[in-house]
């Protein structure tokens, strides 16, 4: 993949840890997977170095990155239980510049394995908090608010939303918005909402003009410009282990991710100045 209009990003990191990036949403059928998958590699495609950390059983990232499971010896489930190391077990992916941290089916029953664990909710955050030679790291959460995606709260310093333009997307969103405040207020006091990025939206569709509406009267500011549309090359590309923007760059899906990629780096550029001018 040929990489175009190259952007550092290392005045971004503190030192030289990475940024933290969340994405999550428990109501399953957002474009979760195809968010993070896609947010990743579109990073890569302006220059950046990124690790993408799939903390799903179901393991759609790793296939939907050209992982298979047969061939997946360290995983996620060995980071959280038996303190792997994150850079070593991380598999190089057919994307320059994208590395993945691939899932396993161990990971179904992690959720009764931690209960029992020290610090079980730190165990992600203890892998992540350290130096580490990329720009940004991804988490895939699991479709749910379990101990998986807490762990990924306590370790990321912000969360990107996706949420689909239908009529149920802001049915339990609610509950996202107070697990994200407990969480602040007990383990990551830093934690926010990066932004919340409109998924499958169809222009075509009144509804779908009519839920962004309301999304962006709610969240204001906090919703990215860019909007994912409803396309059929997203949903095939994961098919041929492929990203959306590998599989055909030229399609809406793939330069809608392309164009939200640039505004994660644009608004990690204010905060950053932000942070400079406190």
């Amino acid at each position: 993949m040929m990489q175009s209009n190259p952007v550092s990003n290392r005045d971004l990191t503190v030192g030289k840890r990475p940024r933290l990036l969340a994405v999550a949403n428990q109501k399953g059928g957002v474009g979760k997977t195809t968010t993070a998958v896609n947010l990743a590699t579109a990073l890569c495609a302006v220059g950046q170095r990124v690790l993408l950390v799939d903390l799903d059983a179901q393991g759609n990232a790793s296939t939907g990155l050209g992982i298979r499971r047969a061939d997946v010896e360290k995983s996620t489930y060995d980071v959280l239980f038996d303190d792997a190391d994150i850079e070593e077990i991380s598999v190089k992916t057919k994307v320059p510049g994208l590395f993945v941290v691939p899932s396993s089916v161990h990971l179904a029953g992690a959720e009764i394995e931690l209960v029992s664990v020290d610090e079980r909710e730190y165990k992600l955050k203890k892998a992540l908090r350290k130096p580490l030679p990329y720009d940004y790291v991804i988490v895939d959460c699991p479709p749910s608010l379990s101990l998986l995606t807490l762990n990924a709260f306590v370790a990321v310093d912000s969360i990107v939303v996706p949420l689909q333009c239908e009529f149920f997307a802001l049915e339990g969103l609610s509950h996202l918005i107070k697990t994200i405040e407990r969480v602040k207020r007990s383990f990551n006091s830093e934690l926010d909402i990066h932004g919340v990025v409109l998924t499958m939206f169809d222009k075509r569709n009144n509804l779908s003009g009519a839920v962004a509406a309301d999304v962006r009267k709610y969240f204001g500011d906090k919703v990215y410009k860019t909007v994912i549309p409803r396309n059929v090359r997203l949903s095939e590309a994961p098919s041929y282990g492929l990203p959306a923007i590998v599989y055909d760059m030229k399609c809406p899906g793939a330069q809608a991710y392309i164009h939200l990629a640039s505004e994660v780096i644009r608004r990690e550029r204010k905060l950053l100045k932000e942070a400079a001018a406190a």
